[in-house]
């Protein structure tokens, strides 16, 4: 049985519409969903506000902001349009967090160090605009196999020594169990993020082996991997946090079967190893 905070990440059923997913959420009950900004835009921001107003469904986190890492003053200056676009969105979607995947290093760069004190630099230039829009930026630590080309932030520990350069209600981190699941300083973070107000979204996915060749849509169903869901929720409930508990798996097979197949299982899964 459902605990009421189970949040449907959209592209854990990519193959629906945004018509679709709001309409299948009612159907089974589940009012909360996290949105991507691409299919946003391309249904429109405020057709889909209306949409999720109508349905009664409100959004738990958009993703993503991030790509802060360029070298080049353009296109830096580019990334943090972007994300002041993505800040512009999230406040229609009266969501309270904008999801950041931080970049990977620039072409030609070894400089992990650099790379993570552009993302602060960036930071320190959006916090406030986020603020203004009753936004939080959501630093997530990606698995370090995507260190290179997608998110030089790895762990929870490098996300927070990030974010406690802000206030904690403009700067905070996502706690993603198929991103961390594997780090032994997990537990500790968890409770320092959770100390200092900073948790901002959490998210499930299982890790599954073998990778696929695309390693980027290996995330597993919820009990099908290696990641003790239930141990890893007493942890960021231990910290107070008391809020959605979003579900975010790409996965081509999931995305090949019926949508509402999916969502039933989905919910059944978070049932049985999460709450």
């Amino acid at each position: 049985m459902s605990d009421g905070r189970l949040s449907i990440n959209q592209e854990t059923i990519k193959q629906w519409s945004l018509p679709e997913l709001a309409e299948g959420c009612v159907k089974a009950g589940i009012d909360k969903v996290g949105l991507w900004r691409a299919p946003v835009q391309e249904y429109g921001l405020e057709r889909t506000a209306r949409l999720l107003a109508d349905s009664g469904l409100s959004v738990t986190s958009l993703c993503r902001g991030g790509f802060f890492t360029a070298i080049d003053p353009a296109e830096r200056a580019r990334a943090l349009d972007d994300n002041r676009a993505a800040l512009d969105e999230a406040a229609a979607l009266s969501t309270d967090t904008l999801v950041l995947v931080s970049g990977g290093l620039p072409a030609g760069s070894k400089d992990l160090h650099g790379a993570r004190e552009r993302i602060a630099d960036a930071l320190g230039e959006l916090a406030p605009y986020a603020a203004e829009r009753g936004v939080r930026l959501a630093i997530e630590p990606l698995h370090p196999m995507f260190a290179s080309d997608r998110c030089v932030v790895s762990t929870l520990s490098q996300a927070l020594d990030i974010a406690e350069r802000f206030p904690a209600e403009q700067v905070g981190v996502v706690v993603d169990t198929y991103h961390i699941w594997w780090d032994d300083q997990a537990a500790p973070q968890i409770a320092r993020a959770g100390a200092g107000g900073r948790i901002h979204s959490f998210q499930l996915a299982d890790w599954i082996t073998p990778l696929p060749a695309g390693v980027l849509v290996g995330r597993g169903q919820l009990g099908d991997g290696a990641v003790d869901f239930r141990a890893f929720r007493t942890l960021v409930e231990a910290t107070g946090f008391d809020g959605p508990i979003e579900v975010e798996i790409f996965n081509e097979d999931l995305w090949a079967r019926d949508g509402a197949e999916v969502l039933a299982e989905v919910a059944s899964r978070y049932a049985e190893h999460a709450c």
